[in-house]
């Protein structure tokens, strides 16, 4: 009994939170929805500023892993992680100065990418039903990322080209579209 209880609490919790903050969810919503149409409208550019944000991302973090390694370099299986850390920097430089070279890699890890959020989404929706008027608007947004990832899997790889930067797009959208209406319904939770 105590454990629903303090269940119950934390579900209240994240309500009242949701509803204290319904003014940033409802601007988070609209940017992913305006960045969600710019990546619909050019997918080819999407999906190049994906693939060069990766590739920074991989060499930034690649950087910082190195220099970590380094630091505690008396400490056990040291190797392993400069190589990890080197693999990382070389990988970020590839994708950062050929691109277009590692799309096709990447659209496979934005499937896993699609498949995940769309189960943490129809999961968290599920969850939060009775909480949240707009948890419908949550549950679609997961299937609509399920939808993606076997758009994808299915196009592959002769779309490549366009599919990052489309479907990432219309993920935002969605996303975007989601964010506005819990923020809607948190807002109008307050009037009652």
């Amino acid at each position: 009994m105590s454990n629903q209880t303090d269940i119950d609490g934390l579900r209240r919790q994240l309500a009242l939170t949701i509803h204290r903050h319904w003014k940033l969810f409802l601007i988070q919503g609209i940017v992913m929805m305006v960045l969600g149409f710019l990546a619909v409208a050019e997918p080819n550019v999407a999906t190049l500023a994906v693939t060069l944000f990766v590739g920074w991302l991989f060499f930034i973090g690649g950087v910082f892993r190195a220099a970590s390694a380094w630091h505690a370099r008396q400490m056990p299986g040291f190797a392993w992680a400069m190589l990890t850390a080197l693999l990382s920097v070389v990988l970020g430089l590839i994708l950062i100065r050929r691109p277009l070279a590692g799309v096709l890699t990447l659209t496979m890890v934005l499937v896993a990418f699609f498949m995940l959020e769309g189960i943490a989404s129809i999961i968290g929706a599920i969850q939060h039903r009775q909480h949240l008027r707009s948890w419908g608007w949550v549950l679609f947004s997961g299937i609509v990322d399920l939808f993606l990832a076997y758009l994808i899997w299915a196009g592959w790889p002769s779309s490549a080209d366009w599919a990052i930067g489309l479907l990432v797009g219309i993920n935002m959208l969605f996303f975007g579209l989601s964010l506005v209406m819990t923020a809607l319904a948190a807002r109008v939770m307050a009037d009652q």
